[in-house]
């Protein structure tokens, strides 16, 4: 019985959802657009974060197989979508970095779908097997918020890495500008009081 059910549950994990992460550069002026092939009734979940380099967003949009647009978020730092799949096709999602003429943008995504449990007809239905099936679906969905909060994570160090680098090189530079100040206020000085011998 117990192998039964392992077996049962290492199978809905591994073939019923199928999850991605991805990290790309989305230049600047430029889009980077990808795309799921679903079937109807089948679920999209979309995580997304930007990080590194000046302004942290882009423009994202999904659309069907008919390219109609399904969900979109301008200027975005982040964001999460879901979508069901009324048709079968190429549901196809676009990271745009447009606005921008010169910074380039690294996006980090999570792109999970999930297929319905089609059930067989001929097997009688199994309580056990209804709450697996919803214990595998709650750790797939730990899994995701892990996943982005790994990548907010990431971003947040990476900012404060970079504030913190752009800290010390202008403490230096102030310390020089200070130093320097006082190179030219001495000597100034000591120009002043120095007596002139007329010979």
């Amino acid at each position: 019985m117990f192998n039964k059910l392992t077996i049962l549950a290492v199978t809905l994990l591994v073939t019923l959802q199928s999850v991605a992460a991805f990290n790309v550069i989305v230049p600047a002026g430029e889009r980077r657009c990808f795309f799921e092939t679903l079937e109807k009734n089948d679920n999209i979940h979309l995580t997304f974060q930007v990080g590194e380099g000046g302004h942290l967003d882009v423009d994202f949009w999904i659309t069907d197989p008919n390219e109609t647009l399904i969900d979109d978020a301008t200027k975005g730092a982040s964001g999460t979508f879901h979508h069901e799949a009324k048709i079968n096709g190429k549901y196809e999602y676009c990271f745009s970095n447009a606005f921008s003429t010169v910074t380039d943008k690294t996006v980090g995504f999570n792109v999970f779908v999930a297929k319905p449990y089609k059930a067989d007809p001929t097997h009688k239905a199994d309580p056990l097997e209804a709450e697996i099936r919803e214990l595998a679906a709650g750790v797939q969905e730990i899994r995701n918020e892990q996943e982005y909060t790994l990548a907010r994570e990431r971003t947040h160090r990476n900012t404060a890495e970079s504030t913190n680098s752009r800290v010390v090189w202008w403490s230096l530079f102030q310390s020089g500008i200070l130093f320097l100040v006082c190179v030219f206020q001495i000597t100034y000085l000591k120009r002043f009081f120095e007596v002139k011998r007329v010979v």
